[in-house]
């Protein structure tokens, strides 16, 4: 029979991996333990361009007709019955049994940039650095709801438990970080008001590790909970408690050698270092006055563009891979007026990070991925909205060797599948990879029997194309 003792220090030592939360009540005495943690990849496949990544995630669905894909021929449609050719036998969400009628887009759209390439014009600090950007209009997904959809663009999969790309990526190469973690999640809200949740299973470490799961950040407020001691307990009575903690971990450790020991070992060091960093690094108010007017955010906002220029503090301080959530893109009705607020909350931002980060010398290692979910239906949905769409999407992409002022890819004329270079998920994921230095097809972890892999198993390609 188990004695008392022994359930009782089962549980403490449960409850203590429930996540940063927790962690961050127990700071560690020892600050020179945490260092730079290495990937598995002790030597990478191919020369390495990016040394981390910034994922833009316009959470929603993002309508490409009224973003970066121009269709003057829907607009001469508008109202009229869209052809059944495109649509018969076709996944809808939404729209499926309902009259089908073409919905043009709502906003012009002008030139910007060398070659001349045409977005939408609410979009025109995005147009001023057009030239650093690879606009890909041929993306395509397989999910058609939210969160599968999210599921699907993070991991990979629509099905739960897969590691995120986040995850992904810092088990193969680490993170250059000793006092952040490598994988950090940050959202914001838009004026529009649609606060759909995102899960925390989209930042995952699923079935790898626990430690290479991506932390979120709170933009406003505490950015940790319980990052500060509590009141009448000291730094030196808190560390004593979690050094006694640790023994014990480390102690079951030694028999029964469980990686998600070591890794609450680890947590708890990294919540030490980031009591210390985190509020350095959320501090904002040391920026100069010009860097605050580029990104256009004041310290504390939580705005996505005060997140944007938290994304470069993160990179500066090596953070591997870092996302950004903008919600509030979901339009089934009033698409005009949404995506014109989203254009007022997005487009500085993404220019002022593209052009501060190029002014620092860092974009040439930083890869930038602008992505949705999917797409928006060419069909409106109640008089002034788009379903969802999964055949049609753009993208975009900058730095890291990366082609600036390109195009890739096409949409049929009335912007409702990917004809032209057809890109997927996998694909980008792959060329994600390969930019790190990584082959995708000799990217993989033993699980269930299997070799899963972050591009899947279905025949990705590396879009070559885009890359210098």
């Amino acid at each position: 029979m188990q004695s008392p003792l022994f359930l009782n220090r089962r549980a403490m030592l449960s409850r203590s991996s429930q996540g940063l939360g927790a962690v961050a009540l127990a700071p560690l005495l020892r600050p020179a333990m945490a260092a730079p943690t290495a990937g598995v990849l002790e030597k990478l496949h191919l020369p390495q361009k990016a040394k981390r990544v910034i994922w833009l995630t316009m959470a929603g669905g993002p309508s490409h007709l009224e973003t970066f894909d121009p269709k003057p021929k829907l607009a001469e449609m508008d109202g009229k019955p869209m052809p059944e050719s495109f649509t018969k036998g076709q996944q809808l969400a939404q729209l499926q049994g309902k009259p089908l009628m073409c919905f043009g887009p709502q906003h012009k759209f002008a030139k910007f940039g060398k070659n001349q390439t045409e977005i939408c014009d609410l979009f025109p600090q995005i147009g001023s650095v057009i030239d650093d950007i690879c606009l890909i209009r041929s993306m395509t997904t397989d999910a058609i709801n939210h969160d599968p959809a999210h599921m699907f663009m993070n991991t990979g999969s629509q099905i739960a438990g897969r590691p995120s790309m986040g995850a992904w990526v810092t088990y193969g190469l680490g993170t250059e970080a000793s006092d952040l973690p490598g994988f950090v999640v940050l959202t914001s809200l838009g004026r529009g008001g649609q606060n759909q949740p995102i899960a925390a299973r989209q930042w995952s470490s699923g079935f790898l590790p626990s430690k290479y799961q991506g932390v979120q950040l709170r933009a406003k407020g505490d950015p940790v909970l319980y990052l500060t001691n509590p009141n009448g307990i000291s730094r030196d009575q808190q560390g004593a408690d979690v050094a006694a903690i640790n023994a014990l971990n480390q102690q079951h450790n030694t028999l029964i050698d469980d990686p998600e020991i070591a890794t609450r070992i680890a947590q708890y060091e990294m919540a030490f270092q980031m009591q210390a960093s985190v509020p350095d690094l959320m501090d904002l108010s040391k920026e100069g006055a010009k860097t605050l007017e580029l990104y256009g955010c004041q310290p504390g906002d939580g705005s996505f563009a005060s997140n944007c220029l938290l994304a470069r503090r993160l990179a500066e301080r090596g953070t591997r891979f870092i996302q950004l959530y903008h919600k509030d893109w979901d339009h089934h009705g009033g698409v005009k007026e949404g995506v014109a607020l989203k254009a007022e909350e997005i487009d500085r931002a993404c220019m002022a990070l593209i052009t501060d980060l190029k002014q620092r010398g860092m974009l040439e290692e930083t890869l930038i991925v602008w992505a949705g979910e999917f797409g928006r239906t060419p069909m409106s949905q109640g008089g002034s909205g788009r379903d969802h769409h999964n055949k049609a999407m753009s993208v975009w992409m900058a730095g890291a060797g990366i082609k600036g002022g390109l195009v890739h890819g096409a949409t049929d004329d009335l912007g409702y599948a990917a004809v032209d270079k057809v890109t997927t998920v996998h694909d980008l994921h792959a060329t994600m990879l390969h930019q790190l230095g990584i082959k995708h097809e000799a990217f993989s972890f033993k699980f269930q029997g299997l070799d899963a892999r972050l591009s899947g198993v279905e025949g990705a390609k590396v879009i070559k194309e885009v890359l210098v």
